[in-house]
């Protein structure tokens, strides 16, 4: 798979990413666990993949080829 994400949806990705997984150490009880989703977008930003992306032929990164 390619690499199909720009900088800016990379970064914002990471932000997004590390904000929902500090839900896990933020919430009490079993609301603690969505935090997790977090993993998906800071997985995403730091491949520089996103399987969405692919299915759908999008790509936000600037330089084709790569």
């Amino acid at each position: 798979m390619q690499i199909n994400m720009g900088t800016a949806d990379r970064a914002v990705r990471f932000v997004v990413g590390v904000a929902l997984l500090s839900l896990v150490f933020v919430l009490d009880g079993n609301l603690r666990w969505w935090g997790l989703i977090g993993l998906v977008p800071l997985l995403t930003s730091v491949s520089g993949r996103c399987p969405a992306y692919s299915i759908f032929g999008m790509s936000t990164c600037p330089v084709k080829g790569k």
